[in-house]
């Protein structure tokens, strides 16, 4: 939660395919919805249609219209949100996370994409030649 307040997210976007966790269950996505909406910070699964472990791969998925889908109702909370946006997911990696192919997509329409490493550190994501689909 510091993290997001530090970086002045207002509203969080989860692309975890399966958002459970035993281990954690403060990241289950009921609890976390409710945890962040005490805190003033919005909330949206999108794991059904952006969420990882695609059968064929990732990329392949991309040009599929679930993934368009996906990444229209991401692009209508991030143009309907007054304030940055963040996309999680369990994978704490952007370079080891299929968050790395839906910045992608983001960046070659021309959002800025910025991967929050930790409280001292935060990476402008690549521009792109591609959307990444092929």
């Amino acid at each position: 939660m510091s993290l997001l307040k530090l970086y002045h997210i207002v509203h969080v976007v989860d692309v975890r395919r399966f958002p459970g966790s035993r281990r954690v269950p403060w990241f289950n996505k009921e609890v976390l919805r409710e945890t962040l909406l005490s805190r003033g910070i919005g909330y949206t699964w999108l794991g059904d249609l952006l969420g990882g472990f695609r059968p064929g791969g990732y990329e392949a998925y991309m040009a599929t219209e679930d993934y368009q889908r996906g990444i229209n109702k991401l692009i209508n909370i991030i143009e309907s949100t007054s304030g940055p946006v963040a996309i999680m997911c369990r994978e704490r990696y952007w370079r080891r996370c299929h968050r790395r192919f839906i910045a992608n997509t983001l960046v070659y329409m021309r959002y800025q994409v910025v991967h929050i490493i930790d409280a001292d550190k935060a990476e402008l994501h690549p521009p792109q030649l591609s959307s990444g689909e092929d």
